[in-house]
């Protein structure tokens, strides 16, 4: 099954290739540039790391808060870089989903996604800086 090529996209980063054989079945491959992954991967995970640390910095004020257990089952919970944050409180799940919160204050359930909302492109700028500084 001979490939005929259809078009390629070259950037400093890679290259994307798009064939389509006989059968009319189309295949993209996308080849990275020799080096692209060692200059940048270092810049990827420091980004990761500022990343997972601001949300929790930045859910702390955001989320229900008794004795401050949950809050620190977060930090507990959350390996820095993982891109993952977990509470292992076990009551952290439903707090999140139905928590009623304080009559006038920001605690309360949803708080990941009220922090995404307000804090997306300051973290996101934030983390572009790793990634750009070479």
């Amino acid at each position: 099954m001979a490939q005929k090529r259809r078009f390629q996209i070259s950037t400093p980063r890679g290259t994307l290739y798009q064939t389509r054989n006989k059968n009319g079945k189309t295949t993209v491959r996308l080849s990275w540039e020799q080096g692209f992954g060692p200059k940048y991967s270092n810049g990827f995970s420091k980004a990761q790391e500022f990343i997972d640390s601001e949300c929790l910095r930045y859910c702390d004020p955001l989320t229900p808060r008794r004795t401050g257990y949950m809050i620190k089952s977060g930090q507990l919970g959350t390996v820095i870089g993982s891109g993952s944050m977990e509470y292992l409180a076990p009551y952290a799940r439903r707090q999140y989903h139905e928590n009623a919160g304080q009559s006038g204050g920001n605690r309360g359930k949803l708080w990941f996604e009220r922090m995404k909302a307000s804090k997306k492109e300051t973290i996101r700028k934030g983390a572009a800086n790793f990634v750009s500084s070479k």
